[in-house]
């Protein structure tokens, strides 16, 4: 108890000590948040879009009206005809 009364805080003492605890605790909270997202990504399978099948690229080209109706069904015949692609 030597120093108790020695060492006086003033009102600008105490202000900067609070603005430095809340400042700390939102640094602590925010890279806590931020790690939390980065970990939960990373878990996360990354998913690309299937391709379209050639039947919808063909009907994309129907409906844009690049190909008329009578050369659509004839493609689209075709297609069917082949059977399903295979992968090589």
């Amino acid at each position: 108890m030597m120093f108790w009364f020695d060492h006086d805080v003033s009102g600008w003492g105490w202000f900067a000590m609070s603005v430095g605890m809340i400042a700390f605790w939102a640094l602590i909270i925010t890279a806590a948040v931020l790690l939390f997202r980065a970990l939960g990504r990373a878990t996360e399978p990354t998913r690309s879009p299937a391709a379209p099948s050639p039947e919808q690229l063909l009907a994309e080209r129907f409906a844009r009206g690049d190909i008329d109706e009578e050369d659509y069904r004839r493609r689209l015949d075709a297609l069917r005809a082949s059977g399903p692609p295979t992968k090589h």
